[in-house]
């Protein structure tokens, strides 16, 4: 009984160790124009980095929230630079908000990705097992 005990409990210690942070995966919905959500996907993807330096980390941004990625319009043009010096952070901005507001992507912060669809790169995201935060305060 002692020897199942002790097996059980290595076990538990291997399944839960930080070793399974490998798999850490999150996309991170930015459609809001609000500065306090805007400043809070900045710092939630430096916190999550300096804890995980292994995360892969994409923030989609769509709609309202275009603003954060603009060169001329971004509230945080230097946090969005930090983030995209990162290893395995991605900033991806929708193709279909950026032609509905006419924006060139040569008004895009230097780094910025363009992808066809927002939302369709998220559920993709999600089918490849990421995690799924929509930033709102």
């Amino acid at each position: 009984m002692k020897k199942y005990l002790i097996v059980l409990i290595l076990a538990l210690c291997y399944y839960s160790s930080p070793a399974q942070v490998n798999d850490y995966k999150v996309v991170f919905d930015m459609s809001s124009r609000d500065s306090i959500s805007q400043l809070a996907v900045i710092r939630e993807v430096d916190l999550i980095k300096s804890g995980n330096p292994d995360a892969k980390l994409e923030v989609v941004v769509y709609g309202a929230g275009m603003n954060l990625v603009l060169k001329d319009k971004s509230i945080q043009p230097e946090g969005i630079q930090k983030i995209l010096a990162m290893k395995d952070v991605t900033v991806k901005v929708c193709s279909l908000t950026l032609k509905r507001n006419n924006v060139d992507k040569s008004q895009l912060i230097p780094g910025v990705e363009v992808v066809p669809d927002g939302i369709y790169e998220i559920i993709t995201k999600q089918k490849e097992g990421w995690g799924y935060i929509k930033v709102a305060h």
